[in-house]
């Protein structure tokens, strides 16, 4: 990620393998474009005017999946929320 200050744009990065153009906002959210090629991204992050390069080129052209900055892993299954921390421990093997 690109640490940026452009009107609400608080970073930008592009993943060029899955074409996926992440935005982080100054709100805390994050909007995540697919599809977008290299050549969008390139002229997005070096834009003396990014704010507005986003606005007319890439929010009304892509489809975005908007989530929360920074929030980018997985969340941890119920069942690893709530098991106590013993729990993988095999009790056959301990008895004698």
């Amino acid at each position: 990620m690109k640490r940026i200050n452009a009107g609400k744009l608080r970073a930008i990065g592009y993943e060029a393998r899955s074409r996926v153009l992440r935005v982080e906002l100054d709100d805390g959210s994050a909007i995540e474009y697919a599809a977008v090629g290299p050549e969008v991204w390139r002229r997005l992050a070096s834009s003396a005017a990014a704010w507005s390069f986003y606005r007319d080129n890439i929010e009304d052209e892509f489809t975005g999946r908007r989530g929360v900055a920074g929030k980018q892993a997985r969340p941890a299954a119920l069942d690893d929320l709530f098991k106590t921390p013993d729990a993988d421990v095999d009790t056959d093997s301990q008895k004698g």
